[in-house]
């Protein structure tokens, strides 16, 4: 699958990972034409660890959402926005697997709508029962008001999803069709945090291991991708990547990211400084990952 970021605010084109073309056909958001063009590159040579300092995110979450992760914010800017304060995330592809209402790979399949889909815990399937396999994770991500000297956000709402330990999406891959886990929908609270936990995702050919997700204003609306407010992506580290995959039960996952670099992913080729997680821990133990997403409002 080839991503490619998204730099007007047309529909953007998309493939999937046999290269099939596929119109998304959402407009994108208009609110992005205010915003401030990320200076990025300058950041590539520093590193990972340089990155982190410099944008000053994956500070821990203080309160993270109930397991139901239900809530009836208005969306509105709260708190003092003390944490360091980064630029906004940009605006990225869904890719051509969002089951977000969209139509892509010539079909249309919305997740959203699902009883249940609001909820903390991602790994096991509505339907089935059935449980992805992986090494587990919990994502933080903290929603700042980057007009408003990074003041939280509360009661957004955060459609995310990602690939499986073996690079699969639910719902579009062949072995997982049936399937809808690593896909699930949090509230943000008063911090403006939402929390997942989930399982560490794989690497498939073409694409540097990331994790999409997309903002709306309230879980009231958070039914269908056309009524959200920004897309975008996570990286992972490198290192924690290649500890993850080595352990083994990720499928390509190591040849894949041999192959690949940051600086040669479509997505984060022009700079991941507002984009790459802070994670910790270990195989046996789980990883913890954490962003602060900085939106414009």
């Amino acid at each position: 699958m080839t991503e490619h970021r998204i730099v007007t605010p047309y529909p953007a084109d998309d493939h999937d990972h046999h290269d099939d073309f596929n119109d998304l056909g959402l407009n994108a958001d208009l609110d992005m034409l205010g915003r401030p063009v990320l200076d990025r590159r300058r950041v590539l040579a520093m590193g990972l660890l340089g990155i982190g300092l410099l944008v000053g995110c994956g500070t821990s979450a203080t309160t993270p959402n109930t397991d139901t992760g239900t809530g009836t914010g208005t969306g509105t800017g709260t708190g003092t926005g003390t944490e360091s304060c980064p630029s906004a995330i940009p605006q990225e592809t869904a890719g051509p697997y969002p089951a977000d209402g969209s139509v892509v790979s010539g079909q249309s399949v919305n997740v959203l709508t699902r009883s249940g889909i609001v909820r903390r815990d991602l790994r096991t399937s509505l339907g089935t029962g059935n449980t992805a396999a992986g090494v587990p994770l919990t994502l933080t991500l903290k929603l700042v008001n980057t007009n408003a000297s990074c003041a939280a956000l509360s009661g957004y709402a955060v459609y995310l999803w990602h690939c499986t330990a073996d690079g699969n999406y639910s719902l579009y891959s062949s072995d997982v069709v049936g399937e809808d886990y690593l896909r699930g929908v949090q509230v943000a609270d008063s911090d403006g945090t939402v929390t997942f936990t989930t399982i560490f995702p794989g690497c498939y050919s073409g694409r540097w291991p990331h994790i999409h997700f997309e903002i709306y204003p309230s879980a009231a609306v958070a039914t269908s991708a056309s009524n959200k407010i920004q897309t975008s992506q996570l990286a992972l580290p490198e290192a924690t990547c290649r500890e993850v995959y080595a352990a083994g039960n990720s499928g390509n996952s190591l040849s894949n990211l041999n192959r690949i670099t940051l600086a040669s992913d479509n997505i984060f080729n022009d700079g991941y400084s507002t984009q790459m997680a802070t994670v910790a821990g270990s195989v046996a133990a789980g990883y913890t990952a954490n962003l602060t997403v900085g939106l414009a409002r």
